[in-house]
């Protein structure tokens, strides 16, 4: 308590609790009364614009190229133009912002596009005060038939097909609409790059690959061992074997490969048979490709059978290609593995842990909604026309569906107002919210702009309480080479509903993993090396969506470089680490405190209650429980309030020393001359040199209790073996309680009576051998 008395959390970076008005009704209690209710309701005037027909000619010919301007004001929006057509149909929606209306009357205008000044066909008007009002899930309004007229108010020839009505951001027709507040936007492109979408992770199996021989191998030198070795190659990835250790031409491997691989398959495995024909040179002996739609598919740890497959060579004849299919075959267990969870997020953040097949999957046990609202004070990512500006929009992750909400143009203060709904299989999951700001506004045209990074949350689902409405304003904090920056707030309302308590309840009793990463386990390496492939496959199949959920979103929103060495990281887990050895240190002192007789009451107190336990052994366990009971109905009164949120100052990124921030963000190889890194390498090997100690401590003090009975010190361990002897039969006859007391008023002894020099079972310990003399 006296650390975050003297180190209160800076105001700046904390969490704000606020009271929005969601929904547009009244908060009753935690839940709230209307159905989008996670939102401030926004208010649009929304223009279909369907089709027209019968339209007259204007051009010398008599033929037209028709399109609509739908005009409120300053705002204008227009569909596309036809060529030479009277009966055209657009069927294009648009949405003027309530906020933003500055006129009383809508005008929608039929135009005959022309090289020189487009030809007023006719329009039609409407009185605001008159447009009716729809609220989902009321049924869209049917659109109808209105004579086309003359700016004096004359009929003319022709009719368009409208639908006009006031609604909100719930509308069907909301995200595909164009809007009013993106006037400044044109193209088809640029238009789909700011709209909100929903994107799907593309489903990922693990492929297991069990190289087990092959037989009749024909390698070009006959005279020679061959040195035989296999490579699988799958899409971008590729793994080898060893080489065999049976140099013959009939090799056995016997060896694992494992790959990730997504829905739908694309790519076929690729597998060659090469022999090392000199330390740099291999020659392929035969290859064989296999489609994965026809492989087996596992869903527990049982084995699939084992195929042979035929090794096809291919050799160049007069300048052609020409495969020569011979007898060499190779031995193989393929398999698509079901039971496994592919992880392609940090395992501290994962917003899923289910397997791959949904044969496995259990019933979702809830549902999670976020309202997107606001942005407030974000920084100006970018210059425009001699102007720093922001276009801003928000990405969020949970499970496999990411949902993208809209770009909010030239906007420091955004307003989102978007409501998402996700499955929920498990509490102890995290979703991950991200702000970006748009570099895509001129669409393909934008070149190689990459979208900038505005700052993220993460929100553990178990943190929440239940059908509550949590609305928080988060702090968006980024690290930069220069140190953490504030880029601004985002505003989430954020509600988790919970269908089966019970269900949720025994979540907690099973294990965060599938059956199968305990029953099979895969290696750290093996694990490492298939997230990144996981995050590599997500990122290039969402970066082909239309449009495209870029690289450099998927990358940061699944912290990619999370694994990167960080001396601020380093430090910041030592703090951690200290920060829970500390709670076993207090103990330790109190009870020393105790021993020594600080404060004599206590001591008497503790003696009394040690008296109790050890003539009534069966008080003991009732007694712990009920001391940790009464301390957790202590602590209920100091509970968080709020959802845990990046904290600064246990990051260590408000006091990192500049240079250690140079090189977290130091690419990978290094690009820093070699005075720095000969500098940052010294740094490394010393605090690397202070974990080494440490480790070689922990380790010596296991093998000390393992040489007790392993009599790598004879006398030692015949002294250990006489004392259990003498021990075991004390025991035998002298009543435990007798024991126990003498051993505890011993331990609680007055200071009087102890010695300043270690203990006799303390001095043998520490003389007995570890390994350490065997280390070089």
């Amino acid at each position: 308590m006296t650390s975050k008395m003297q180190r209160p959390p800076q105001e700046d970076f904390s969490l704000k609790e606020t009271k929005p008005h969601l929904g547009g009704g009244k908060v009753s209690g935690d839940k709230l009364t209307s159905t989008y209710d996670l939102v401030e309701q926004m208010q649009y005037l929304y223009v279909r614009v369907v089709k027209a027909r019968d339209l007259p000619g204007k051009d010398v010919t008599g033929s037209l190229d028709p399109y609509v301007e739908v005009k409120l004001g300053n705002y204008k929006g227009t569909t596309r133009h036809f060529e030479k057509k009277s009966n055209p149909e657009w069927s294009q929606v648009f949405a003027f912002s309530k906020d933003r209306i500055q006129a009383s009357v809508l005008e929608v205008t039929v135009k005959d596009k022309d090289v020189v000044k487009d030809d007023f066909v006719g329009r039609v008007l409407f009185d605001l005060n008159e447009i009716p009002k729809r609220v989902p899930p009321d049924s869209p309004l049917a659109p109808q038939w209105y004579r086309l007229e003359e700016r004096n108010g004359n009929k003319v020839k022709g009719e368009l097909m409208l639908a006009v009505w006031m609604g909100n951001q719930a509308d069907e027709a909301f995200p595909e609409a164009w809007h009013s507040d993106a006037a400044a936007v044109s193209g088809a492109d640029a238009l789909a790059n700011i709209r909100s979408k929903v994107y799907l992770s593309p489903k990922l199996w693990y492929l297991r690959v069990n190289v087990i021989e092959a037989q009749d191998l024909i390698p070009s030198d006959k005279s020679r061992f061959p040195e035989v070795f296999v490579k699988a190659i799958l899409g971008n990835q590729a793994l080898r074997t060893r080489v065999s250790m049976s140099k013959t031409i009939n090799p056995i491997w016997n060896e694992d490969l494992m790959f990730v691989a997504a829905e739908p398959f694309e790519e076929p495995l690729i597998l060659s048979v090469e022999d090392r024909v000199v330390p740099n040179k291999d020659e392929v002996i035969g290859r064989c490709a296999i489609p994965l739609q026809y492989v087996d598919r596992r869903l527990d740890h049982r084995p699939v059978n084992t195929r042979w497959f035929n090794l096809e060579k291919h050799v160049m004849v007069e300048g052609e290609k020409k495969e020569i299919k011979f007898a060499s075959r190779i031995h193989m267990r393929v398999c698509l593995e079901g039971g496994y969870h592919v992880l392609d997020e940090s395992t501290h953040y994962s917003s899923d842990l289910r397997p791959t097949a949904k044969q496995l999957w259990k019933s979702s046990i809830g549902v999670l909604e976020v309202g997107v609202l606001s942005a407030q004070g974000l920084s100006p990512m970018k210059t425009k026309d001699g102007r720093a500006t922001t276009d801003a929009y928000c990405v969020a992750k949970y499970g496999q569906k990411w949902v993208r909400t809209r770009t909010i143009i030239d906007s420091f203060a955004p307003k989102w107002n978007e409501q998402y709904t996700w499955e929920v299989f498990d509490p102890c999951t995290v979703i991950t919210v991200g702000v970006f700001d748009n570099c895509h506004l001129q669409g393909d045209k934008s070149g190689g702009a990459r979208d900038s990074r505005i700052g993220k949350v993460r929100i553990r689902l178990s943190t929440l309480e239940t059908d509550r409405v949590y609305t928080h304003s988060y702090p968006l904090l980024v690290l930069h080479p220069t140190g953490v920056k504030k880029m601004g707030e985002i505003h989430l309302a954020v509600r988790f509903t919970c269908s089966s308590l019970v269900n949720m309840m025994h979540m907690y009793s099973q294990p965060l993993l599938p059956k199968m990463h305990y029953l099979h386990p895969l290696t750290v390496s093996q694990l490492d090396n298939l997230r990144h492939q996981a995050t590599q496959t997500v990122s290039i199949r969402l970066s082909r969506a239309e449009p495209p959920l870029r690289k450099e979103i998927v990358e940061y929103m699944l912290d990619v470089g999370s694994h990167m060495w960080s001396m601020r990281r380093s430090k910041a887990n030592f703090f951690r680490i200290m920060g829970v050895l500390g709670v076993v240190i207090s103990v330790g002192k109190w009870f020393d405190q105790i021993c020594n007789w600080k404060n004599p009451i206590t001591t008497v107190l503790i003696h009394i209650l040690f008296l109790i336990l050890v003539l009534y052994p069966e008080l003991i366990l009732p007694t712990i429980f009920l001391y940790l009971f009464l301390i957790g109905i202590w602590y209920y009164r100091w509970r968080p309030r709020h959802p845990p949120h990046m904290d600064t100052r246990l990051s260590c990124a408000d006091a990192a020393h500049p240079d250690e921030l140079d090189e977290e963000f130091d690419t990978f190889p290094t690009s820093r001359p070699p005075d720095i890194i000969r500098m940052r390498y010294d740094r490394l090997r010393s605090i690397a040199g202070r974990i080494q100690t440490v480790v070689g401590d922990l380790a010596t003090q296991g093998e000390r209790l393992q040489s007790l009975l392993s009599w790598r010190d004879p006398r030692a361990t015949a002294l250990f073996v006489i004392f259990c002897l003498v021990a075991a039969v004390v025991l035998y006859v002298t009543p435990f309680q007798a024991v126990a007391l003498l051993t505890g008023f011993y331990t609680l002894r007055h200071p009087r009576f102890r010695y300043k020099l270690p203990s006799v079972p303390l001095n043998f310990f520490r003389r007995l051998p570890a390994r350490t003399d065997c280390m070089m």
